[in-house]
């Protein structure tokens, strides 16, 4: 099992900015995709972004303009930069790694369920 180490969120206004990390110990992390996800009470989780392990990247078309991702293969992190945060963004988000090749596609990326590794989630909360 691995184990991804969350950090970040908060109390925010809408129009501010937030910055979540996930650590990891894992050896092969490069070889990971990383993703994440958020899940608003009684919604479903929902894709956010994912980062392949040579740093490309894909988002869903609503989140693109204002959500970044990004790794670090050396310090084992990833992180997720949100902009103009909105009160819909308010949810719980949770990092996550799988092993999904050199190049998944879009779609293999956003599908929750082939992730078997999860951080244990942070709080963001965006008042209006």
């Amino acid at each position: 099992q691995v184990q991804l180490v969350q950090s970040g969120g908060g109390l925010v206004q809408a129009g501010d900015s937030l910055r979540l990390s996930c650590e990891t110990s894992l050896r092969t992390f490069s070889m990971y995709t990383v993703a994440w996800f958020r899940q608003a009470p009684g919604k479903e989780r929902q894709f956010v972004a994912a980062i392949r392990g040579a740093g490309s990247t894909y988002y869903p078309a609503s989140l693109k303009d204002r959500f970044i991702v990004s790794r670090d293969n050396d310090q084992k992190t990833a992180s997720l930069q949100m902009d103009n945060l909105k009160p819909e963004d308010t949810a719980v988000y949770y990092c996550a790694a799988a092993q999904l090749g050199r190049y998944p596609t879009d779609h293999t990326m956003g599908d929750k369920r082939l992730y078997r590794n999860w951080g244990q989630g942070t709080q963001v909360t965006v008042s209006a």
